[in-house]
């Protein structure tokens, strides 16, 4: 039977303080998994950018390598 437990944001954070680090630990890889699609969406759209073109990306991809190569 599943059990549920009502607590306000500051009981919470008052439970996080009693965790060993271990425990926080585990707490904070659990949190950024769940708000990992979130932070990366607000990345994304933060990055957003229309002044480059594919075209010049992948010139400039291509520039890089044949200088990588031409030094080898």
């Amino acid at each position: 039977m599943p059990y549920s437990l009502s607590i306000n944001f500051n009981q919470l954070k008052s439970l996080i303080i009693q965790c060993g680090i271990e425990e926080k630990v585990e707490i904070i890889h659990m949190l950024e998994r769940d708000t990992f699609p979130l932070r990366f969406k607000r990345f994304l759209n933060k990055i957003k950018s229309d002044e480059l073109s594919l075209e010049e990306i992948t010139a400039e991809v291509e520039a890089v390598r044949e200088k990588r190569y031409s030094g080898k």
